[in-house]
């Protein structure tokens, strides 16, 4: 069971957590990133098959690279986007990733546990979905340690994969930059820019049937 102030504890972590694009040179100590990746290793999995790998990056220069790949991405993604849309798609920040003391990628192995993985013979994207829990678990692990986390999400797979040397069948699934900063918003990143407001639950919420209320 849970104090009251535990589980107010658990819920503000939940609310204030954000996507972070500015971080200071500060130091992150290792301890404490061994704590927020111990925290990812106890996501909940499908078949409890821990798909995750944790590459963890402090070379300046690597980061450089991995900045080089998301930024090309970005510019190319651009062209999906018009007028407004487009110059506030190309003001997002991939800076981050080469601010941040630490860059961490996350990836998922989808042969982990053999051919035979329990509950996910009928839909194999748990693997993916099981990783993303790990990712959660870190995002809500560094908010509590004061620590703020970005998740660059736009890349050429096979970019990552050659400037981290990760196999050819390992997904790289995120790149999540840590690190302080002091530039916590009240509201994510993407609302504050208009590009997207939050929905309202009510409206996505159905009693036993889709779209039934």
């Amino acid at each position: 069971m849970f104090t009251k102030e535990e589980t107010e504890a658990v819920y503000k972590a939940i609310y204030s957590r954000r996507d972070i694009r500015s971080f200071l040179p500060s130091p992150v100590p290792m301890k404490v990133i061994h704590k927020i990746l111990d925290a990812a290793h106890h996501a909940p999995s499908v078949g409890f098959m821990q798909p995750w790998n944790f590459i963890v990056i402090s070379s300046q220069e690597v980061k450089e690279r991995l900045a080089w790949a998301a930024d090309k991405e970005r510019r190319a993604l651009a062209i999906h986007y018009e007028g407004e849309k487009e110059n506030k798609f190309l003001s997002l920040k991939v800076e981050g990733l080469k601010e941040a003391p630490l860059t961490i990628c996350v990836t998922c192995d989808p042969t982990r546990g053999g051919s035979h993985v329990l509950g996910r013979n009928s839909i194999p994207e748990t693997d993916i979905l099981s990783t993303a829990c790990a990712i959660q678990n870190m995002w809500l692990a560094a908010c509590s340690e004061g620590l703020a986390m970005g998740w660059v999400s736009f890349y050429k797979k096979n970019d990552i994969r050659d400037i981290l040397d990760i196999p050819p069948h390992i997904d790289p699934i995120a790149l999540m930059s840590i690190g302080y900063t002091d530039q916590y918003p009240e509201k994510p990143l993407l609302e504050l820019a208009n590009w997207e407001k939050r929905r309202s639950l009510n409206d996505l919420i159905f009693q036993n049937k889709w779209e039934s209320q």
